[in-house]
């Protein structure tokens, strides 16, 4: 899928939707803290303990479920994944760690910055971007690393996400590897890392910064990405630019991106070690109640597979076949096979996958299956890639409550 003609106009990404863009979000310091508008009292309660959240309307945002105002963490409410492969930029999910967020940033005097283990520092404007390196664009899911952590049991600590803390976008840019290779890297050079206009409310809290090995920096498909979906970054989305890491959970993804490091060392900056950090064994989990005897920095995404069409709990009428729905995904190595299970898992049958947008974005599947009227079913998906690695049936535990990947399962009756 090529959208490079709306993107890339002669004088760069449609200049008009970046001018509207920065007025939009310049209005916002006029206004202090980001403005919120309810809808009157609605709300969504998620399947877990505590699981009431408001809906609310951020700038640029539809109503999206509000865990946290400050910094803000909004998740996408389950039923968009059925609107389109790529998930909207109005219901993408917002995940901040910080509460000092800027209200405004002005594009004129906007910068990213190269430094550290290289030859030569540079310093870009939007516009030098946009103007001085190939254009590139990848189709891409960001999931937040809590991503339905709010289904672990025993529950853990951190913010109680349901299914809806990830997005599919077509995100344009350049490649990392391209800005590093003009800067001249040091033979020392081992990791490269990232800062963004974020900025802490208290000065005891280390300020948000991420690292990727110098290897996996220059892949072809990170990226500084100016836009997603044919338009400029949502300000709560990163605007002006996000580091993009296809494959790699949110957390590696930094917004408002404004400082790009290369280091002589591994980085061990609080959010490196010792927060986003996992069991150091094949499957990332300990038992509850344990505690791991070493760690490695949680990274990939793996394999998995939701169905989107249907609620938990619904009543399906029959007489023709049903039409069951779905997304798979994984860390890049492509989605294989998905199976689809009406009892439970007791018997699979294999669904039919739609177009292949990429290696890293969502997958659509469908099947059709004919239900027996006056009946209890339990619906659920199984999702294999192209190395073989499947979701698993059972969710295994950790306590940060990371890399989720179990069958979920969708309860539904028929009329009759």
């Amino acid at each position: 899928m090529d959208h490079s003609h709306h993107l890339h106009s002669s004088d760069g990404l449609t200049r008009r939707r970046l001018l509207q863009t920065s007025l939009i979000v310049g209005g916002l310091s006029a206004l202090g803290n980001f403005p919120v508008q309810a809808e009157s009292s609605s709300n969504i309660t998620l399947p877990f303990e505590r699981g009431r959240r408001p809906l609310m309307a951020f700038p640029e945002k539809r109503p999206l479920m509000v865990m946290t105002t400050r910094p803000p963490q909004l998740e996408t409410p389950f039923p968009v994944f059925n609107e389109s492969v790529f998930t909207p930029n109005d219901a993408f999910f917002v995940r901040w760690h910080l509460a000092n967020i800027p209200t405004a940033v002005d594009l004129k005097t906007f910068r990213v910055t190269i430094r550290g283990r290289i030859k030569q520092n540079l310093s870009f404007s939007l516009t030098d971007l946009q103007k001085q390196f190939e254009p590139v664009e990848v189709a891409a899911v960001c999931q937040c690393a809590g991503n339905s952590r709010g289904f672990s049991e025993p529950r853990v600590a951190g913010g109680q996400w349901g299914h809806g803390a990830m997005g599919n976008a077509l995100w344009t840019g350049v490649r990392l590897r391209d800005l590093l290779e003009k800067a001249g890297m040091e033979p020392d050079a081992k990791h490269v890392r990232f800062d963004g206009l974020d900025r802490p409310v208290a000065d005891a809290t280390p300020d948000f910064l991420k690292s990727l090995p110098l290897d996996h920096a220059m892949a072809d498909h990170v990226l500084v990405a100016y836009a997603m979906n044919g338009e400029a970054l949502p300000f709560l989305n990163g605007f002006p630019l996000r580091l993009v890491v296809p494959g790699w959970y949110a957390s590696y993804w930094v917004k408002m991106l404004t400082d790009i490091e290369v280091l002589n060392h591994e980085d061990h900056n609080f959010w490196m070690d010792p927060a986003y950090r996992i069991p150091d064994n094949a499957c990332g989990c300990i038992e509850p109640g344990q505690k791991p005897t070493s760690t490695v920095p949680l990274s990939t995404m793996p394999v998995r597979s939701f169905i989107t069409n249907m609620d938990d709990g619904a009543t399906l009428p029959t007489g023709s076949p049903t039409l069951v729905k779905g997304i798979a995904f994984d860390q890049g190595y492509g989605i294989d096979q998905v199976f689809f299970s009406s009892d439970g898992g007791q018997h699979w049958e294999s669904a039919q996958l739609g177009k292949d947008y990429g290696d890293f974005s969502f997958r659509p599947w469908e099947i059709r299956v004919t239900l027996k009227p006056g009946q209890a079913y339990r619906f659920q998906s199984l999702a294999i890639n192209r190395i073989g690695e499947s979701q698993q049936l059972h969710a295994k535990w950790n306590p940060n409550g990371y890399l989720r990947n179990a069958v979920e399962t969708i309860h539904v009756r028929t009329q009759g």
